[in-house]
C-alpha cells in the first residue's frame, strides 16, 4: 500500500491509522510533525469535500434566512420617506403670500371648513390703496371708522376728505396710493397688517357661517377677527 514521504515509516497507528505522523511518537504528541497521509483515504475518497458542502450549505442557509429579513426591512426607508413628505400644499392659501403665523392658520382654517373662500392676504402699497378705495367708493368715512387711530390712517383719511370730487375707485386708489407712498414702513405697520402678511380676509357666507366664525376665533396665534370694517361687512384675521 503506498506511504507519503512526508510521514515517518516508523509511525504508531494512533487513532486515525498507521502513517499519520512525521515523527515517531503517537498522532497528537508531535503537532508540528503530524500529517494526514489522505494518498491512502483514510477518511474518505475525499475528505475536504464534506467540510466544502457543510460550508457552502451553511452560508446558503444564512443567505435564505436573511432574505425574508431583507424583505420584511426593504420597505422601511419607504415608509420614511413617505412620513417624511411634505404635506400637500394649498394654492389659493400660497397665492396669499402670509407671514408663518398666518399662513399655519389659514390652513388650520381650510382643514376644519374645506369650504372658506379667502379673499386677501398681503399686500403691497398699490394693492392697500385699491383695496381701500373700493370701501371708501361706498362710504367716504370708511377708513377712520375701520383702522385705529394713527399718522397712517389720519394721512389717508385727510386726502379722501379733501379730495371729495374723487368718486371712482380708480381715482381714489390712485390718491391713497400716493399718501402711502410718503410713509415710513413703521407708519404703513401701524395701518393694516395686510401689509406684513398677518392678516387675512375670508369671504362672509350665509351657511354654515357662525361655526366658520367660531373656527376663525379660534385660531392658533389669531389676535382680532373683525364681522364688520366700517359699515360693511367683512371678514377679517389678524395674528
Amino acid at each position: 500500500m503506498p506511504q507519503s514521504p512526508d510521514v515517518h515509516p516508523n509511525a504508531p497507528t494512533g487513532g486515525a491509522g498507521p502513517g499519520f505522523s512525521k515523527g515517531v511518537k503517537p498522532l497528537g504528541l508531535n503537532p508540528t510533525l503530524d500529517v494526514a497521509d489522505f494518498t491512502r483515504g483514510p477518511v474518505g475518497r475525499d475528505p475536504l469535500a464534506p467540510v466544502v458542502a457543510t460550508s457552502n450549505q451553511a452560508a446558503s442557509s444564512t443567505g435564505a434566512a436573511s432574505a425574508p429579513a431583507a424583505a420584511a426591512t426593504g420597505g422601511a426607508p419607504a415608509a420614511a420617506a413617505a412620513a417624511d413628505a411634505k404635506p400637500a400644499t394649498d394654492p389659493d392659501i400660497e397665492a396669499l403670500n402670509l407671514s408663518d403665523t398666518a399662513k399655519k392658520a389659514a390652513y388650520e382654517l381650510k382643514k376644519a371648513k374645506p369650504s372658506v373662500v379667502f379673499t386677501s392676504g398681503r399686500r403691497d402699497k398699490d394693492e392697500q390703496a385699491s383695496a381701500m378705495a373700493e370701501n371708501v367708493v361706498q362710504d367716504r368715512d370708511w377708513i377712520k371708522n375701520t383702522y385705529a387711530k394713527s399718522t397712517a390712517r389720519d394721512a389717508c383719511q385727510k386726502w379722501v376728505d379733501d379730495n371729495k370730487e374723487k368718486k371712482t375707485k380708480d381715482e381714489i386708489a390712485t390718491g391713497l396710493k400716493g399718501v402711502l407712498g410718503g410713509l415710513t414702513d413703521a407708519q404703513l405697520r401701524s395701518l393694516s397688517k395686510h401689509l406684513s402678511g398677518d392678516a387675512f380676509d375670508v369671504q362672509p357666507v350665509d351657511a354654515d357661517s357662525d361655526d366658520i366664525k367660531k373656527a376663525i376665533r379660534g385660531l392658533t396665534g389669531i389676535t382680532k377677527f373683525l364681522e364688520k370694517e366700517g359699515n360693511l361687512v367683512r371678514w377679517h384675521a389678524e395674528f
